[in-house]
Formats: structure tokens, sequence, C-alpha cells
């Protein structure tokens, strides 16, 4: 039992480097027949329930109430606009893409630190070899898919998934920022079904619901996929692996996410992964090592 129960939070860290790479492949083929924004806002209210229901028999859900607003951006920033509208783009622009545009996230975060002065030395020189390194990953990513460009919402699905990543960004600083206590998977619950509520209003205006009469068997699935397995299960394994191993190790996951999805679009889907793709993945993914690094620095 010992060795397993050692091995536990390593198991849970494997589930988050996998799983949440695949959340990609399951969105795209949900959205291909399900309209995108009611698809996320089913998605998300009901994994958020599901969670607060969970907390709520095993004695463990507290929130205070002043706390409520707090949430409910946090349920904006990261779950609706920081996720769920990557459905939107994933109609237009390859999962892989979309997963290679989200690991720009440390880029932003960094960036958001300056911004609010929550940082007021300079970057150190490992932060900034890492945000030049993403920033020509950034380059690339684009200039790679240049070609593109004049297919109808192609140059839009990539800047809503850019300002997917930003808000994420956003939504991390703001949650350091305000350092609310709590349960964190009571927080996750609250922070899900607040950013289904805004979803599903969202979808009033942008959705169309003609799409209902066409949903196939497989985004059906890939809902279910997505609600219990890539929202419910990982993000549980993903906090379990934060409070049993260092940050830096569980942040590995960021590594791995973006290349589970580019080989699963690329062999499941036929989706394009060029030479160029691939330069783009190596200097993203040498800016998070870099900027990760630089912040674990102690400075005096």
């Amino acid at each position: 039992m010992g060795k397993i129960s050692n091995r536990l939070p390593y198991l849970a860290l494997l589930c988050v480097c996998i799983i949440w790479g695949t959340t990609y492949y399951f969105l795209l083929i949900g959205v291909k027949t399900f309209p995108p924004f009611l698809f996320s806002a089913i998605r998300m209210f009901l994994a958020g329930g599901i969670l607060l229901l969970f907390q709520w028999s095993r004695g463990q859900f507290h929130v205070e109430k002043n706390q409520l607003f707090q949430h409910m951006i946090l349920g904006v920033l990261l779950i609706a606009i920081g996720n769920g509208v990557l459905g939107w783009s994933e109609r237009y622009i390859p999962s892989g893409l979309t997963a290679l545009i989200g690991s720009t996230v440390p880029i932003a975060i960094v960036f958001f630190h300056y911004i609010m002065r929550l940082e007021k030395k300079l970057p150190n020189r490992w932060v900034t070899f890492g945000l030049v390194s993403g920033t020509l990953g950034i380059i690339l990513l684009f200039r790679d898919n240049l070609e593109d460009f004049a297919k109808p919402y192609y140059l839009g699905g990539m800047l809503i998934a850019l300002l997917s990543s930003l808000s994420w960004a956003a939504g991390s600083v703001y949650i350091k920022v305000k350092a609310i206590d709590g349960d964190p998977l009571s927080h996750a619950g609250l922070h899900m079904v607040f950013g289904g509520v805004f979803l599903g209003f969202l979808s009033v205006f942008l959705d169309d619901y003609r799409e209902l009469t066409q949903v196939t068997t497989e985004s059906l699935l890939a809902l279910l996929y997505l609600i219990l397995v890539g929202s419910v299960f990982t993000y549980s394994c993903y906090v379990y692996a934060l409070k049993k191993l260092p940050v830096g190790l569980v942040a590995i996951y960021a590594y791995i996410n973006p290349i589970v999805a580019l080989l699963m679009g690329y062999y499941l889907l036929q989706e394009k992964v060029t030479s160029l793709t691939g330069v783009a993945l190596v200097f993203l993914l040498i800016a998070i090592y870099f900027i990760n690094k630089g912040h674990n620095i102690k400075t005096p």
C-alpha cells in the first residue's frame, strides 16, 4: 500500500499531462455538429456542478459569500474566455494549433505581472531569454499559417485562441493578487459554474441553435468525455498533484499537453504539421522552461 500511495501523485500528474492534451481533439469533435458556445456552457456548468456536489457530499464545500464576486470574475476569465471560447476557434483552426497557442500562457503571465506592477524588478536573464524565445515561437506560428489566412475566420480563430491564453493568464494573476483562501475544488466548481452561465449568455447571441438538429453521437460522447474526464477527473488530479508534488514538477504538463494535442491532430484528424510548426513548438517549450526556471530563482 505504501508504494502505491507514493506513486499516486505521479500517476495523477501523468493523467494531467496526457488527458488535458487530448481535450483539444475531443473539443474539435464536439463542436463539429454542436453550437460551440452552448457546448462549452453545458460542459463547464455540469462539470462544476458535479465538483460542488462531490465536495458538499464530503462536507468539504466551503465558500465565503463575500468571495462570490471574485469567483464570478475568475469564472469569466479562466473558464469562459480562458477555455470555453476555444470551441469556436477550433471550428476554424486545427486543434494542434490551438494547443500551441495555448502554450503561450506563461509568457502572458509575465506580461501581466509587469503591467499590473506585481513585479517591480526587471526580468532576470532566464525570464528574458524565455520571453524572447516565446515571442519567436508566436511569430513562427503566424508565419506558418499565412497561406491559411485567406480562409474565412481562420485569422479570427487564431486571435480568439490568443485572447483565450491572455484571459487565462489574467485570471491566474488575479488569483495571486486576491489570494482567495478555501477549498480549491470548491473554488474550481464555482468557477466552472459561473463560466458556464456566462458561456450560456454568449450562446444566446452567437450560436445557431438550428445546428442542434444535426448533433451526432460522436459530439455527445465528446461532451461526456470532456465533462467527466477532461474536467472533473483531471482537474481533481491536478489539485492532488499540486498538493503532493513540487510546483515546478507539476508544471511539466505545460510541455506535454501541446505535444499530445499535435500528435492526435496529426494522426487522427490529418491536421497539417510542418517543420516550421515543429520549430515553433521548440521555441515555445524553451520559453516555458526558462520562464519557469527564472521565476523559481530566489533573489535577495
